[in-house]
């Protein structure tokens, strides 16, 4: 009997080696690759290719630039950040924000947290948002109004319970003024800030 199961230990140990050797050969990429001696060449030059790589972006950049300075990039948009939520908007745009929120009808306000602008041709994408200044979004707050009353019903059945509560929330709506893209594209120079009467 015990013949019996060391022979059958054997025959397990020496399938499960085959099947983990054909695994990593099937899997991996590197066995494959030394075992056919086929490695990458190392006369590649690395510097080579991140100078083209540069140029390529210098000149995407430039391209962006001198639009920006003629000013043929065309309808703005952007992507704002705004009391917890993300808004798409272009100029002349009307947004609700739901909730409470600090400021009164007829404040300017400049929206800071400006996560992503484009145009017909380009798109800038911040990490999370762009850096401050590179564009300002003007905005006007229009209206602060109370949303449509809820209805809030409570009953337990055979028991005489029975509540109804009514809530409404407060609306803010806000008309986008402007949308402009300040500084060109790779510029250290800080843009000149224009103090505004409330930032959010």
């Amino acid at each position: 009997m015990s013949f019996l199961a060391q022979s059958v230990r054997q025959v397990l140990r020496h399938t499960t080696q085959r099947l983990t050797t054909t695994a990593t050969r099937a899997l991996s990429l590197s066995p494959a690759l030394l075992q056919q001696n086929k490695l990458a060449p190392s006369g590649i030059d690395i510097s080579a290719i991140a100078k083209e790589h540069q140029k390529e972006c210098q000149a995407i950049c430039d391209k962006i630039n001198q639009q920006i300075g003629k000013s043929e990039q065309g309808r703005l948009f952007a992507v704002v950040h705004l009391c917890g939520k993300q808004f798409k908007v272009t100029p002349g745009d009307i947004i609700l924000v739901e909730g409470y929120w600090p400021p009164t009808t007829g404040d300017e306000i400049s929206l800071d947290k400006v996560m992503l602008a484009g145009a017909r041709d380009f798109t800038l994408i911040g990490r999370p948002i762009l850096e401050a200044g590179q564009v300002t979004v003007k905005a006007t707050i229009i209206e602060k109004t109370l949303q449509h009353t809820k209805t809030h019903f409570k009953k337990k059945r055979r028991k005489q319970y029975m509540r109804i509560n009514f809530q409404r929330s407060p609306n803010t709506m806000i008309r986008i003024n402007s949308i402009e893209v300040n500084r060109p594209l790779n510029s250290s120079a800080e843009a000149e800030t224009q103090p505004s009467k409330r930032l959010f």
